[in-house]
């Protein structure tokens, strides 16, 4: 029962994570606990949209694990485009100890989820890599393209960066996004 304590009290320092978007209507930006809280329901909300059939349950878990890592290595904004390999390995340094606080059979699978996620091989992990990569894009798009202003975040770059992931996952979600993208282009809510 310890280990278990020790763990769920670790996660709570994923609070502290502060990320680049902020909630709506809020002055303050928002934090890991809360993106992996609310893309899992996104998943869930859009789980008939799946590209392929999907085990919902386990997107959902595969959600609330993605970003632990982060409790070491903070969070990078879902733009930046270099850098990726030395940040995702230590992330994988980052989880095998944070898991390893619980029991090992309880940790393996947690470690196989992440490492699912991390590899977008399976229907599941490519439908909530789609919620992940959209999440941001729907708080932007809802707060005038606030993170994209504010960190000089091109139409070009989302589009680069979210496109793909999030059309393999989840189509629909994908036709949803690009009309929007398009008005939010017009309307110069991107930091050009």
């Amino acid at each position: 029962m310890q280990a278990i304590v020790d763990f769920i009290l670790e996660l709570d320092k994923l609070k502290g994570i502060t990320r680049k978007t902020r909630p709506l209507g809020l002055d303050r930006y928002e934090n890991s606990a809360e993106h992996s809280w609310q893309i899992a329901m996104l998943a869930l909300s859009l789980a008939e949209h799946a590209a392929e059939p999907i085990d919902i349950h386990r997107v959902i878990f595969m959600l609330l694990v993605h970003d632990i890592g982060e409790i070491e290595t903070g969070d990078t904004i879902v733009y930046a485009e270099e850098g990726w390999e030395a940040r995702k390995a230590a992330e994988l340094a980052a989880v095998t100890r944070i898991f390893g606080l619980l029991p090992a059979p309880t940790a393996a699978k947690l470690l196989e989820l992440w490492l699912e996620f991390e590899r977008a091989g399976t229907p599941e992990a490519r439908f909530a890599h789609a919620a992940d990569r959209a999440m941001p894009v729907l708080l932007n798009l809802a707060n005038d393209g606030q993170s994209w202003r504010e960190n000089g975040i091109s139409y070009e770059r989302v589009v680069r960066r979210i496109a793909d992931p999030i059309r393999a996952g989840c189509p629909a979600l994908w036709a949803y996004l690009d009309a929007r993208l398009l008005e939010a282009r017009a309307r110069g809510l991107f930091g050009e």
